[in-house]
């Protein structure tokens, strides 16, 4: 049996390289595709051909005998991605940086962070090589984009689970710095140790002081288990590699524990399954948005401490059907009780209707920030 069980499972391995080696080849064709809509000025999206092709593949996972939703599903996921990558390649191309093959990004973190996944996962497809460098902090992430040691600092700025990331808006409210772009990536946190031992045999468990308490419900399971708080979840699982202790664990991402050669023996441990961090890329210049393409716009505003101003600068936006995604307040550095409001509004700055708007709430408000249009990632 366990020989018939081997050569099963080694025909799997076959075929999922197969189809690897095909989505590779599509992924091909799509950067054609791109680069003659680039060059005959057409849309990215043909929506009536994408609903041919989803009817097309319905149809054929019938003939194969395979789920229909199944099959209807997976292919969601590939135009997805197919328009993710043309709707890059088109910003790319219209602020002069599709010639380029090299990009340097900035993160908090260290190699195999989810920061680091989601600087890759960003850049990859569109750039030869992606040289991501880690900084203790965010700050620091930022800085260098300034100082220009690098082109693109990719930041946190809110987490389904956690709530927003502060330090981010500090930044982005006080620094020159321009959002271009957005990066929603899955948080898996897995526990991982140097060999596949038992969790019962685990004593002592590191990782971020988030994703300790992301993973309180499973951790309240293992009473004679110590957890240390630590700086960063790909650092815990390089201090379990380098002690080389078989009774010490880590909670990071399965990317950690691909870079670092460690064993996962529990997977997707968080409280909460659905767990999403959104990352900003920031850099010191702003794009521009072909209007075609779905845009956000991320603004700063600050308004007068009289009764009812903040309501007045938002029913502006609803006068001119700009529909806000997000609302979030700080407080304002050596100004007690005064605040900066940030605000996702669904919208180009360029589209007439959102610039009246801007226009007409830039005269209410005291102060009011355009920290950046770009692409809105689609899920």
């Amino acid at each position: 049996m366990s020989d018939n069980l081997d050569s099963i499972r080694k025909r799997l391995d076959e075929i999922d390289r197969t189809i690897l080696k095909a989505l590779a080849q599509r992924q091909g064709l799509v950067k054609e595709v791109s680069d003659l809509k680039l060059k005959n000025e057409k849309g990215i999206r043909d929506l009536e051909r994408e609903e041919q092709l989803l009817n097309r593949i319905r149809d054929l996972a019938n003939e194969v005998g395979l789920d229909r939703y199944y099959a209807e599903h997976l292919f969601r996921e590939i135009i997805t991605n197919s328009v993710r990558f043309q709707t890059q390649s088109l910003v790319d191309h219209q602020n002069e940086k599709s010639n380029e093959d090299t990009v340097r990004v900035s993160y908090q973190g260290t190699d195999g962070a989810y920061s680091h996944q989601a600087a890759t996962r960003h850049f990859s497809e569109r750039y030869d090589k992606v040289d991501a460098i880690g900084y203790d902090t965010f700050q620091q992430a930022a800085q260098a984009v300034l100082d220009e040691k690098v082109d693109f600092a990719l930041l946190p700025i809110e987490n389904t689970t956690a709530g927003s990331i502060n330090d981010t808006y500090d930044i982005l409210g006080n620094e020159k710095l321009h959002i271009v772009g957005e990066e929603i990536l899955k948080v898996v946190h897995c526990l991982m140790a140097v060999e596949p031992v038992e969790l019962s045999k685990i004593r002592r468990i590191m990782s971020h002081p988030q994703a300790i308490a992301q993973c309180s419900q499973f951790l309240s399971k293992l009473p004679r288990c110590k957890v240390e708080s630590y700086l960063d979840t790909a650092m815990s699982a390089k201090k379990v590699l380098e002690d080389g202790d078989l009774s010490q664990g880590a909670i990071a991402g399965a990317h950690a524990a691909d870079l670092y050669g460690l064993h996962v023996i529990e997977h997707d441990i968080a409280n909460q399954r659905e767990n999403f961090t959104r990352f900003v890329i920031a850099t010191k210049e702003p794009v521009q948005v072909d209007l075609q393409i779905p845009a956000k716009t991320s603004l700063m505003m600050v308004t007068s401490n009289d009764e009812g101003s903040l309501i007045e600068c938002l029913n502006i936006l609803h006068r001119h059907k700009i529909n806000m995604a997000k609302l979030e307040s700080r407080p304002r550095l050596n100004e007690p009780w005064k605040y900066s409001f940030y605000l996702d509004i669904h919208g180009n700055i360029d589209k007439p209707e959102v610039k009246a708007g801007l226009d007409e709430l830039d005269k209410k408000a005291e102060e009011l920030k355009i920290l950046g249009c770009y692409p809105k990632q689609e899920s």
